[in-house]
């Protein structure tokens, strides 16, 4: 079988390093950069299946890097960017320009490896289904039609992209229309059990979520606030 491939970027040698064995370790392959401009050149170079990104690196920061990414012809290239304790600000950022998820330093193992594979489990699905041609299975709501396979979303016949965690966040809430689920039940859920960031990450991702499927997404009609307890699906 043939090992997935991970670019790690950060510009200090010792977490390169530590990323390294560990991906290592869990039998991805890897290959790094130390800046934002050798990160771009190694995806054009390269094909990988997966972007470990720091946001804080000399030159192209992490997320001008992102946002290149998200403009090119790998725009589904999957990112987790790598913060700082202290650059929560940041990190939401980039979730709100299109990464996938985030870890904070220092990671731990179990946690980092956990990340990982959700992302690359949910990236494979959807490459494996546009491959084989399947149409899919489907969920059709308020004017949105998500393919569970292909990963496909329209909103009123338009296709639109979402992040994966964004795409699994709005699959959830859609498949149980009127059921309302507290943060820490979506955070569980989608992020799973061992994830140890804020509520504010899902608070976040639903804000990007409405902004691509609401007519208004100050005043929104698919994606529902219940206030003091979550979120639902209109029922």
């Amino acid at each position: 079988m043939q090992k997935n491939k991970i670019l790690i970027v950060d510009d200090e040698i010792h977490i390169l390093e530590l990323l390294r064995y560990n991906l290592e370790d869990n039998g991805y392959e890897v290959i790094q950069a130390e800046t934002g401009e050798e990160a771009l050149k190694r995806i054009e170079e390269t094909p990988v299946d997966l972007v470990i990104l720091d946001l804080m690196l000399p030159g192209i920061d992490g997320i001008d890097v992102l946002r290149q990414i998200r403009k090119s012809d790998y725009s589904h290239l999957p990112v987790i960017m790598l913060t700082a304790k202290n650059e929560e600000i940041d990190a939401v950022i980039g979730l709100e320009m299109g990464a996938d998820d985030y870890i904070g330093k220092p990671f731990r193992t179990r946690e980092l490896i956990s990340r990982v594979k959700s992302v690359l489990r949910r990236a494979q699905s959807r490459s494996e289904a546009e491959d084989s041609g399947k149409p899919g299975n489907t969920i059709e709501k308020e004017g949105l039609s998500i393919n569970l396979e292909t990963h496909q979303i329209f909103n009123d016949g338009k296709e639109i992209f979402l992040t994966l965690k964004e795409f699994e966040l709005l699959e959830k809430l859609m498949k149980y229309p009127g059921r309302v689920f507290t943060r820490d039940e979506l955070l569980e859920s989608i992020w799973g059990y061992d994830y140890v960031g804020e509520t504010r990450t899902v608070d976040v991702h639903i804000r990007q979520i409405r902004k691509k499927i609401e007519k208004d997404d100050k005043n929104p009609e698919k994606v529902l606030t219940v206030r003091g307890i979550g979120y639902k699906f209109k029922p």
